[in-house]
């Protein structure tokens, strides 16, 4: 009895499963149908958790200022915090705001910064991450938690295997990232050889909207994409 109990139990969450396949698809329908119209953007990443009165959240602000400033739109994952300040920045500097936002239990809700037509949804973070990867020419990635670290991670490894193009990551904030950057130095590629050098030619760190602007002009410029002017 209890054996056919947890048999039935099981038939109905691949019942389930196969039904989800669904929701995953409009997903990544709406997703491409959406962001395919947006013009060249760069992603900005960061903590939920960052005040507004916190130096990270005005730098996030002036960076996505210049972004948009320089023809570039903004895409953040549409939640407060450093994703506010992207939103915000580029709200202020009139250009493209694009808001991927995620159902979460807490920390997470859409900010006032997001263009009316450009905010959705999701409820799966794979998909979420694809659009992130998909539609970015760029990644700026200021101080956050494992979200973020997870973002960083997953665009080096699909540049590093050539599953995508390449693209600049940029680490924003020496003090809050060098930590990391040694121990990538010194263990994965020195003690280890789990990564290669030049694996580490992927990785810019700044500390100003300056060098951000900088490295995302240098990197483009001669190519065949175009900012949004």
């Amino acid at each position: 009895m209890r054996l056919e109990k947890h048999s039935k139990a099981w038939n109905e969450i691949k019942t389930n499963d196969s039904w989800a396949i669904f929701k995953i698809m409009g997903e990544f329908v709406n997703g491409y149908e959406k962001l395919s119209k947006i013009g060249p953007c760069v992603s900005i990443f960061g903590s939920a958790r960052t005040k507004p009165e916190d130096s990270y959240y005005l730098l996030a602000e002036s960076i996505a200022k210049r972004i948009v400033e320089a023809g570039y739109g903004v895409i953040t994952g549409g939640g407060p915090g450093i994703m506010e300040a992207g939103n915000k920045g580029a709200h202020l500097g009139g250009g493209t705001s694009v808001g991927l936002n995620i159902e979460l239990p807490f920390e997470q809700h859409d900010n006032p910064y997001i263009d009316s037509d450009k905010s959705l949804d999701f409820d799966y973070f794979f998909v979420r991450k694809v659009m992130f990867v998909k539609y970015s020419q760029g990644f700026v990635v200021m101080p956050g938690g494992f979200g973020t670290l997870d973002e960083l991670f997953e665009a080096i490894t699909l540049i590093q295997t050539h599953k995508i193009e390449r693209f600049p990551i940029i680490l924003v904030g020496t003090k809050f990232w060098e930590g990391l950057l040694g121990w990538i130095k010194s263990t994965l590629l020195e003690s280890f050889g789990n990564i290669s050098a030049k694996d580490l030619d992927l990785i810019h760190l700044v500390d100003n909207e300056d060098e951000v602007v900088a490295i995302l002009d240098s990197f483009y410029n001669g190519s065949d994409l175009s900012p949004n002017f």
